[in-house]
């Protein structure tokens, strides 16, 4: 599955793109290491990259979990990921995390992508409701979600917590097919 727009693709992950994850992680690392940690440790080198990759693409064929990767269409570098996690089948519904290459940030890329993968999610996957969890610091996530009109629906706390940190109070927003 590719989607296009602009001068960017959207597609699920595959074998080919540990590398360019590990790569990625690498190079953005002091941007994962706070709401991405998992996702850094587990891309450190190229072997567990591999992994990492191997373990997602199971996922994503089981239904369990969907990685998407972000790339520049001519240059094919990986510029982004975006998780569709937290299914749940019943209630048809799942929550977005998504991360930027640092160069990237600010640019409204992400904002197009969610809008892409939004109908995706709604039309394949036959989600009905679409979450994006984000810190109230965190502006430019909170702007990919009020950029597609996910609307604000309360403050989680002590929703999650950074490693070797205090938990933090996250804000919902939630998307409904409509």
């Amino acid at each position: 599955m590719i989607l296009r727009f602009n001068d960017f693709e959207i597609s699920a992950v595959h074998e080919g793109d540990a590398w360019k994850i590990c790569d990625f992680c690498v190079t953005n690392s002091d941007r994962l290491k706070h709401f991405f940690p998992l996702t850094l440790q587990q891309n450190l080198n190229p072997t567990l990259s591999q992994l990492f990759v191997d373990k997602k693409v199971k996922q994503f064929r089981n239904n369990e979990e969907f990685l998407f990767t972000l790339k520049h269409s001519e240059s094919r570098k990986l510029t982004g990921l975006i998780y569709i996690k937290e299914l749940n089948w019943d209630t048809k519904q799942g929550e977005y995390a998504y991360c930027i290459d640092y160069n990237l940030k600010g640019k409204g890329l992400m904002s197009e992508a969610i809008a892409e993968l939004n109908k995706y999610a709604f039309n394949t996957l036959g989600l009905k409701t679409l979450q994006i969890i984000t810190h109230k610091d965190n502006i430019a996530s909170a702007n990919v979600a009020i950029n597609n009109n996910f609307v604000w629906q309360k403050t989680l706390i002590n929703e999650y917590t950074p490693p070797g940190e205090q938990p933090l109070n996250m804000e919902l927003y939630e998307l409904y097919k409509s």
